[in-house]
């Protein structure tokens, strides 16, 4: 593929001198084969927190332009310190039909919730 100017641009997850790395970084497709890029889903840990969440999704030809993506997409001010992507296809997810045999035998199962004794404040986040 070319630029307008005649210059020849990198392949996918080549770098500007069109050297690519030898990490392989996941699923990969290319306008040029007809296929939908493939779907990733992000997640992002703010500064004030623990824990990544999950923000959103998006198209992308492999992990580094679905990263620098979700950087400008789902960071825009400044307001995460870390991303993670991960192919869709990745993801294994219950099926809401299965909820009563996934999630209703815990409430019969008092010792799972830490409600009959005190935590240590030198503990901090639990």
């Amino acid at each position: 593929m070319t630029e307008s100017t005649g210059a020849t641009l990198p392949s996918p997850g080549e770098g500007r001198d069109g050297v690519g790395s030898s990490v392989d970084t996941g699923p990969r497709a290319t306008a040029s084969t007809g296929r939908e890029w493939p779907l990733w889903e992000v997640f992002v840990r703010s500064k004030q927190g623990l824990e990544h969440k999950h923000c959103g999704s998006l198209h992308a030809v492999d992990a580094q332009q679905a990263l620098q993506m979700a950087r400008d997409v789902y960071t825009r001010r400044q307001e995460g310190v870390s991303i993670w992507v991960v192919p869709s296809t990745q993801i294994t997810a219950s099926l809401p039909d299965d909820k009563a045999e996934f999630f209703e035998p815990a409430g019969d199962k008092i010792y799972r919730h830490p409600s009959f004794y005190d935590i240590p404040d030198e503990v901090g986040h639990m």
